[in-house]
C-alpha cells in the first residue's frame, strides 16, 4: 500500500504549478511553515528535498538566511520524510534537533532530510535520527540538523491522518 502523502504529492507534481500547491496544503495541515513559504520538490521513502527562496521576510539583519528559517526548512524535510517513510501502523513527533551553522546562508536554500537508520513498524516505540543537509545554490552545505524523531505505535482505532 502506497502511502497517502507520497501519493498526493505525485498527483500533484504532474500538474502546472502542482508542488507549489501541494508544498501549499502542507502549510495549511501545519501553519507554521508557511512563514518560510517552502516549495516541496521530492517526496519519496527516505528522501525529502524542499527549498525556500531567499527574501526580506526569512533574512536577518545581516542580509543571510536567518538561522530560525533554516530550523523550519530542516523541521519541515524531516518531518515529511518520516511521514513519507512511515508505515501505516506507526505516527511519529519530532523530540529534538541539534544544529550546526556551517557558513553564511544567502541565496535559495535547498534542504535535503534522509533518515538515518530505516523506518520500520515496531511493538514499542523508538527514536529515529534524521539528518537534513540545508545547500546554498552552489551546493555548499551552509547548515546541517539532526532531529530525532519518536516513533510508537499507532493506538487501535485511531485514523491515519
Amino acid at each position: 500500500m502506497q502511502n497517502r502523502l507520497i501519493a498526493l504529492h505525485r498527483r500533484f507534481s504532474r500538474w502546472p504549478g502542482g508542488r507549489w500547491l501541494f508544498s501549499r496544503l502542507v502549510c495549511l495541515k501545519a501553519p507554521y511553515f508557511a512563514s518560510i513559504s517552502p516549495l516541496v520538490e521530492r517526496l519519496e521513502p527516505g528522501r525529502c528535498e524542499a527549498t525556500l527562496r531567499h527574501r526580506r521576510r526569512v533574512s536577518n539583519h545581516i542580509g543571510t538566511v536567518h538561522a530560525i528559517a533554516l530550523c523550519n526548512l530542516a523541521e519541515l524535510s524531516g518531518g515529511l520524510v518520516t511521514d513519507a517513510s512511515l508505515p501505516p501502523s506507526m505516527r511519529w513527533i519530532p523530540k529534538g534537533m541539534q544544529v550546526e551553522y556551517l557558513k553564511k546562508a544567502v541565496g535559495t536554500m535547498r534542504a535535503v532530510a534522509t533518515p538515518a537508520q530505516p523506518v520500520v513498524g515496531a511493538d514499542q516505540g523508538y527514536a529515529l535520527p534524521v539528518d537534513v543537509v540545508v545547500s546554498d545554490a552552489a551546493g555548499d552545505p551552509v547548515f546541517r540538523a539532526r532531529i530525532s524523531m519518536w516513533l510508537s505505535p499507532r493506538p487501535m482505532g485511531a485514523p491515519n491522518p
